[in-house]
């Protein structure tokens, strides 16, 4: 087997092992929430540290892909992710849970701006877009996350056995890829950041990650708590599991699609489609329909992500490690802002009033991919 293939295989690896892991974090918000008897502005207070200790580890990739190969960040940010999900299922107080969700949260940044630099160097390899097919194994990975965690659910097994064989699975998968993942990746050039005007080649790619940030952990943080108290489902991870699913769907024909309707027209198909979804879901929140309104939401936000960094790889400023670190910190903004706010405008409004922060982001892609493309063919 070619070795760049064996690269693809063990990059495949850490993607789908990223999205299992987060999605049985994710899946479970609603049961820690009922463990500590938190309201929503409560859980919202809580969820806010891990956009808080996101920063640091956006500051820590960046210093990272400037030292080393990604590889080596990107084991042992694995490793700790694994370990902090186990934790999480052990504490028993919510500063310990803090404590626990700052590591998980530091970990996730490492891995992603890490996994994200290598596919970019990987795709040189190949003639035929490949880094859309990432965030597809990616999002397959929660797919079965979520699924396990229904089962899990379902059967009434603890949240401890639960994320216990998540953790396993987690630590020893990303250690047996290690061995095939890509080396000698560190860019010579590019890697330190320039202060000064913001480049706005590099803001409107921020912006758009920005909303993409707040849709996809509005999503993930509230799509079960959404289904549990306003669907009324005592199977709560159904809505999460139906959206993983279609996001996953999606994400494998994204390459196709670009060569055959192009970037552009991808921004402002996704915007329309969140929105639709979004309406369906809150204005009649009945099983199905919600069902069918996740589904679209999902479709809608599936390309954002890796269009977005495969033109952060195009940058002429940056080297794609540090162009991805920093258009990452506007991901954590947008997830520092998004959750949080849908849980204070949850306890404020109601849950369905709150949801329409997600289509008013998506919305956001159409005039902001516009500037963009703009920009980019002056």
């Amino acid at each position: 087997m070619e070795t760049k293939t064996l690269q693809r295989i063990a990059l495949s690896t850490y993607f789908f092992l990223s999205g299992l892991c987060f999605a049985s974090w994710a899946s479970r918000i609603p049961t820690i929430k009922d463990l500590f008897t938190l309201n929503d502005a409560q859980l919202g207070s809580i969820l806010l540290i891990m956009p808080l200790s996101a920063l640091f580890g956006t500051v820590a990739s960046g210093w990272l892909v400037s030292k080393f190969d990604n590889r080596d960040p990107l084991v042992i940010s694995f490793i700790f992710f694994g370990l902090s999900l186990l934790g999480i299922s052990f504490v028993d107080t919510t500063f310990l849970l803090l404590i626990l969700l700052a590591i998980f949260s530091i970990s996730m940044r490492v891995l992603n701006i890490a996994m994200n630099a290598q596919s970019i160097t990987l795709q040189k390899g190949f003639k035929n877009n490949i880094i859309g097919s990432f965030h597809g194994i990616w999002s397959m990975g929660g797919v079965v996350g979520v699924l396990f965690s229904t089962i899990m659910v379902k059967a009434d097994m603890t949240m401890k056995t639960h994320l216990f064989i998540i953790s396993v699975l987690t630590i020893l998968g990303s250690i047996l890829a290690y061995k095939y993942s890509l080396t000698n990746d560190k860019s010579p050039t590019g890697n330190k950041l320039i202060l000064g005007k913001p480049d706005t080649f590099i803001l409107y790619l921020g912006l758009l990650i920005f909303f993409a940030a707040i849709c996809e952990g509005g999503m993930f943080d509230w799509s079960g708590i959404y289904f549990k108290e306003v669907v009324k489902e005592d199977v709560f991870t159904y809505g999460y599991l139906l959206f993983m699913v279609c996001m996953a769907i999606s994400r494998f024909f994204i390459d196709k699609l670009i060569d055959r309707i192009g970037m552009p027209i991808m921004y402002i198909v996704s915007g329309i489609l969140i929105s639709i979804g979004l309406l369906l879901a809150v204005l009649l929140p009945e099983f199905w329909t919600a069902l069918i309104g996740f589904c679209l939401i999902g479709i809608g936000v599936s390309p954002i992500f890796p269009i977005t960094y495969m033109l952060a790889g195009k940058s002429e400023k940056y080297s794609p490690g540090m162009a991805i670190s920093i258009i990452g910190t506007y991901a954590i903004v947008g997830m520092f802002i998004g959750p949080p706010l849908i849980g204070y405008l949850s306890y404020t409004f109601g849950l369905q009033k709150a949801f329409f922060i997600i289509m008013f982001c998506g919305i956001m892609f159409i005039p902001i991919s516009k500037l963009f493309f703009r920009r980019l063919n002056k």
